[in-house]
């Protein structure tokens, strides 16, 4: 389980960083939002990845990760996910408004094939 949720995170990061580095605005905005969701799933993965487990403690156990998932890492990746949405969503109505205004969607301003 940790050797698939690594390497979807490492494919996720990957991934986004290379559509970061390319010229047009969607495929940045692509890669912003690849990035924020390996994020999320790194910090999501922090609290353990511990399958119908509990996620409070319970009296009489032990409070170590084995018997229990920690709520923290889950309450920022919801977080995070929800202030994502909303930076898409602004970034998204900026590409909108330059691809209206210059009349391309170039990172750099000039319209190039």
């Amino acid at each position: 389980m940790e050797l698939v949720v690594s390497l979807a995170i490492g494919v996720m990061a990957g991934a986004g960083t290379w559509l970061l580095l390319r010229p047009r605005t969607y495929e940045v905005l692509i890669g912003l939002s690849l990035l924020s969701y390996a994020t999320n799933l790194f910090i999501f993965s922090v609290g353990s990845l511990a399958i119908g487990m509990e996620p409070i403690v319970q009296a009489g156990r032990p409070t170590n990760l084995e018997h229990y998932s920690d709520p923290l890492p889950q309450s920022l990746a919801l977080t995070a996910i929800v202030i994502g949405f909303a930076t898409t969503a602004l970034f998204l109505v900026v590409l909108l408004a330059l691809r209206g205004l210059s009349g391309g969607d170039h990172v750099d301003g000039e319209d190039r094939p």
